[in-house]
């Protein structure tokens, strides 16, 4: 078999045969100068329907011309190296607006490229990681720009959490400036030490995603500091309360479950007038919201989040430690979870989804991330379904793609080279084996799709980043033997050490 693919490859170098699907593996990685995406239905990204078919003309990984589909054109004639895609649905390639890189989970080694090949198997060419091994994330980040790993792209935001005001918090925001970091992710601060860290921020032009916690602050000081995104929505409806929250005497915010737990109560406190003008200024003053509405699924429907059945096949055994409830786990506090607690959760979320529509319909930027290795959501798939939740949420399917694509690549600050299937940009291209405007779950691996009736659908063949393309059934396969691994070995560490 490698004999005769090798053959085939040399007849294309003597006579220019295009390159077809017969022999799609050796285009996994296939670093070529100039090559051709032909017969593709193409979604721009932009909000306007599908077009095509069409070839796309990749030349040093940018989309140098796209042109109708004509056999034996002038294009098709001249390039060599052509990958027809025979009417797949092509994207631009999603960006991660909310990712860690993690190493490993649980105290059981995790190593890359477990969770890149789960990233770009499901279309993700981008992530913005909010905080992780930074030093290690810097090196990643060199060596998928040159292409010495495969991986997504990495914009790194240097982590600054806690209260450390004055000279100190300086020193440390200065230290981490001299590093190659492309923004600060801020968390869990009061509203001086905000204010501070903010302003070190603007001073020195870099982007600040914001976790706000329950805190002296809200949204409000978001708007005031100009804050790049919000993340997920702690102070959003905090910021239209009427005084503070209605927390019980026994309330301890450290305790994870009753964190969570009155979580699932506070956008029913919001007072919907006072939330429309918070939305209202957020929007006016370009502070974007990235929801990661499906980091907190499991709150309103734990059966299914514990039952994903991307579970089987990808799951790594340290994340299925992590998961489990434990105290000492972030996210993982599902212990004493009630039937009571899932139905505030499931009300949360139809307010929470009523103030996404009215911050887009009045001007907000909606962005998309998934915060993957918390709480039952695994990387790439969690992203997948947080597509489903923007839709669920009542965005039309072109707007979902959009939060995924132009407007995230407009937050980075990247909206004139990332996000769009358009000359001049970066080829960053999701090839699909069905139509995902017409159902997001086709962006699924086959072998996991639910059963809709055309079980000839289903599943991403394609993620192209920088030009290069990646085969995602070479990829899944590969993750796959790493959990079987993974899986092998825990279970020789678990006998030996008698646990």
């Amino acid at each position: 078999m490698l004999q005769a693919i090798k053959l085939k490859l040399m007849l294309c170098l003597l006579f220019f045969i295009p390159l077809t699907w017969a022999e799609e593996v050796t285009w996994h990685n296939h670093q070529s100068k100039e090559w051709l995406l032909t017969n593709a239905i193409v979604v721009v990204g932009v909000g306007t329907p599908a077009e095509g078919p069409y070839d796309i003309h990749v030349v040093d990984g940018v989309i140098k011309h796209i042109e109708y589909s004509i056999e034996n054109s002038e294009l098709r004639q001249k390039v060599r190296d052509q990958l027809d895609v025979n009417g797949s649905y092509v994207l631009p390639g999603f960006i991660n607006m909310h990712a860690h890189i993690m190493h490993s989970r649980a105290g059981i080694e995790m190593p890359q490229p477990y969770q890149y090949y789960l990233w770009l198997a499901s279309g993700i060419t981008t992530i913005r990681d909010l905080s992780s091994d930074l030093d290690r994330s810097l090196e990643d980040k060199k060596r998928s720009a040159r292409h010495q790993i495969i991986a997504p792209r990495m914009f790194v935001y240097a982590h600054v959490f806690g209260n450390h005001q004055g000279e100190m918090l300086d020193k440390k925001m200065k230290t981490l400036l001299k590093k190659d970091i492309d923004g600060f992710k801020l968390r869990m601060m009061d509203k001086a030490t905000f204010k501070q860290a903010s302003a070190f921020a603007r001073k020195h032009n870099k982007p600040v995603a914001h976790h706000v916690g329950v805190e002296d602050m809200t949204a409000w000081d978001n708007v005031e500091a100009g804050t790049t995104s919000i993340e997920h929505w702690y102070g959003i409806p905090d910021a239209a309360l009427e005084g503070v929250q209605n927390f019980p005497a026994e309330m301890n915010y450290s305790n994870e479950l009753h964190r969570f737990r009155f979580a699932g109560r506070l956008w029913n406190e919001a007072q919907p007038e006072k939330l429309e003008m918070v939305l209202d200024a957020m929007a006016e003053k370009g502070v974007a919201w990235d929801p990661t509405l499906v980091i907190y699924e499991a709150s309103r429907d734990l059966q299914r989040a514990v039952t994903s059945p991307w579970f089987q096949d990808y799951l790594h055994p340290g994340l299925e430690k992590y998961f489990k409830p434990n105290a000492d786990s972030h996210g993982s506090f599902f212990l004493g979870w009630t039937s009571e607690d899932e139905t505030h959760w499931k009300n949360n979320y139809q307010i929470w989804f009523k103030a996404l529509r009215y911050f887009a319909n009045h001007g907000g930027t909606i962005v998309t991330g998934e915060d993957g290795g918390y709480i039952y959501q695994l990387y790439g798939f969690g992203y997948l379904r947080e597509l489903q939740l923007h839709q669920e949420a009542g965005f039309h399917p072109l707007e979902v793609i959009k939060h995924a694509t132009v407007n995230s690549a407009k937050v980075l600050g990247q909206g004139d080279r990332l996000g769009q299937i358009r000359i001049g940009y970066v080829a960053d291209l999701v090839v699909v084996n069905g139509n995902p405007l017409e159902n997001f779950q086709v962006l699924l691996p086959r072998d996991i799709k639910p059963i809709t009736g055309d079980e000839s659908t289903g599943g991403i063949t394609w993620t192209i980043k920088d030009g290069v393309p990646y085969h995602v059934p070479t990829m899944l396969k590969e993750v796959r033997n790493i959990v079987i691994r993974a899986r092998k070995d825990h279970a020789i560490n678990y006998l030996v050490e008698g646990r």
